[in-house]
């Protein structure tokens, strides 16, 4: 069976050590102070590998049963789920008002990737509710947050987002759900959502469904598109439950992963339901938790690449297969580990790079929300709002990749499920998908977000790359070669294929979205190699000042130079396809296929 440890040290360098949040000007983070968050990641860890990472198999194997109206979730989840709640874990980064911790989002999303990564299936039923409290903490109406948001923030309720439709995904000005105004301001809700993440379970005792409906009368299209509170069971005056709403469960849907978690297909029968925000103002109502869930997906993207790692290590070291080339390396046992040869080296390398760097990401990024949200500061907003399609994008389709390569690391016991390997592919797929699929992501990347402000945050992004390299050049020749100057190429090959899209894309826009993917791909590495530079950087300083744990800091150097010199010139090759534009991708008929 797979095991899991917490990269607990390894978070505490990035928070410390890279991001050095304790110095930062950012509300609240003068009081995280290494020792303070060393506890917060411990604890978190010690849960992560004693208690969800052993109901990791178990929720792959049993999945979830319908019986009556109601899903039975797996053994052992009610039981977790209620000492995830005692610890106080759904509400870490929440206000305190309704009942949460009011932690940074930085500490957060370092739980976040360790409960992700220890079992993704079970995490999602309060990674959700976490997205669900946000859309009403942002949109809702006082009434409205003081009736959900503490029952919420606790998870003794749980939430949930409506948007597609058995005919209708990205494209959801297609929906036929439809929202009827009532004399007392409520709405009768009557429709059909499907792939609904949590959508009735048994660790709750309300589910709060927020769901995409178009009002009778409004406007076509997307334009005509509300948002809605919609709870299993309506809420009494006095907070208590009342009747049982009209909303169930029609099936649970059979997928390749994430047995553990019940997609539901709900289906609303006249169900009364409470306007959230603006009419025909869904969208941007049920943005705040979609792009909360994006930036919570790249993570797990992260999360299932890092736990699938951590065992193929551990199986190179054991699994004795063939001789070392150069000579033997255990001349006393039958053949040599596998960790000996340069291929399974080279694939575990990809492993370890992209997990380390691709957390770097992932904990930057949460700073970045956090000065925009504790802090106002509408730059950083506008950041992370640019990066938000290549960390979601990037991170799930690479994670995916090394959740392949570490099965691959096994041979055939990967392709055998008692070895556990295939779930951590198997779950890290659906991440490429859920949450507006990975090229819609490329397609909102260059479509939307590169213009955004006028072009002033991909701008701003090039003056961090450039600033960076300015400002850390000089100190060692070393650290110039093997970390600033793949960073300069690789961001020259970024601006250059920007410069393309702007030179073509106007004439031609199929010019600019043939290559969407591939320009994704390249802004993911690049966020990377400055990832792998600045900590790179930091561990250079730390040896420097004599820290005791001079392996540690040996060992992200070496990892980080493989990145730089074996993934980052992959810039190289997305820019050349770039290049060749629309021609090739559009040049046949739909009927030559």
């Amino acid at each position: 069976m797979p095991s899991y440890t917490a990269p607990t040290k390894d978070m505490q360098f990035l928070l410390h050590d890279v991001l050095k949040i304790t110095g930062s000007d950012i509300d609240g983070y003068g009081e995280l102070e290494p020792d303070f968050t060393g506890a917060i990641l411990e604890e978190a860890g010690k849960i992560s590998s004693e208690v969800l990472q052993p109901l990791n198999v178990v929720g792959d194997t049993e999945g979830c049963t319908l019986e009556n109206g109601v899903v039975r979730t797996p053994t052992g989840f009610k039981d977790a789920f209620e000492k995830i709640k005692e610890g106080g874990w759904p509400g870490l980064d929440m206000p305190e008002q309704y009942g949460g911790q009011n932690m940074p989002a930085v500490i957060g999303s370092a739980v976040g990737e360790m409960f992700s990564a220890s079992n993704q299936a079970f995490t999602m039923y309060q990674g959700l509710t976490h997205g669900a409290a946000s859309a009403i903490l942002a949109h809702g109406s006082d009434e409205q947050k003081n009736t959900y948001l503490p029952n919420m923030v606790s998870c003794d309720w749980t939430g949930t987002m409506n948007l597609t439709e058995p005919h209708c995904g990205t494209d959801l000005g297609l929906m036929r759900t439809k929202a009827e105004p009532q004399a007392d301001g409520s709405y009768k809700i009557s429709g059909q959502k499907i792939f609904i993440s949590a959508g009735e379970h048994d660790m709750a005792d309300n589910i709060i469904h927020l769901v995409l409906a178009k009002i009778v009368g409004g406007p076509e299209g997307i334009k005509g598109v509300s948002l809605f509170i919609v709870p299993k069971f309506l809420v009494n005056e006095d907070g208590s439950l009342g009747a049982r709403n009209g909303v169930s469960c029609g099936k649970i849907e059979e997928k390749m992963g994430i047995h553990g978690n019940s997609t539901c297909v709900m289906n609303y029968d006249e169900a009364t339901g409470y306007l959230l925000g603006e009419e025909h103002k869904g969208m941007r109502a049920m943005f705040t938790m979609m792009n909360e869930a994006r930036l919570g997906v790249g993570m797990q993207g992260l999360a299932q690449a890092d736990a699938a790692y951590q065992n193929a290590v551990e199986y190179a070291r054991d699994r004795l297969q063939g001789r070392d080339v150069t000579g033997a390396k255990n001349p006393d046992g039958p053949a040599d580990p596998l960790i000996v040869h340069p291929d399974i080296r080279r694939s575990l390398m990809d492993q370890k790079s992209f997990t380390e760097g691709a957390r770097a990401f992932i904990l930057w990024g949460a700073t970045m929300i956090d000065r925009a949200h504790r802090n106002g500061d509408k730059d950083a907003d506008g950041l992370v709002s640019l990066l938000t399609p290549v960390i979601k994008g990037f991170l799930t389709d690479k994670g995916y990749d090394m959740t392949v390569q570490a099965q691959q690391v096994y041979g055939g016991h990967g392709y055998i499920e008692e070895w556990g390997m295939s779930q951590f592919t198997r779950d890290a797929r659906i991440a490429m998908i859920y949450e507006g699929a990975n090229g819609v992501q490329a397609l909102d990347l260059v479509g939307r977000k590169l213009a955004q402000d006028g072009g002033k945050h991909v701008m701003a992004f090039f003056d961090l790359v450039k600033s960076w390299i300015k400002e850390t050049a000089g100190q060692d020749e070393s650290y110039d070669r093997d970390f600033l100057e793949p960073l300069k190429a690789a961001s020259k090959d970024l601006q250059a294929a920007g410069m393309y899209f702007m030179q073509n894309g106007m004439k031609n826009p199929n010019n600019a979205l043939a290559g969407s993917t591939d320009f994704m791909h390249m802004f993911g590495h690049v966020c990377l190699g400055l990832m792998w530079a600045r900590m790179a950087r930091a561990s250079l300083d730390a040896m420097a000042a004599g820290a005791s744990d001079a392996a540690f800091h040996e060992t992200k150097l070496a990892t980080g130079r493989y990145y730089m010199a074996r993934q980052l010139p992959a810039t190289a090759l997305h820019l050349a396809r770039i290049q060749t534009g629309a021609d090739t991708v559009m040049a046949l008929d739909a009927v030559n296929f």
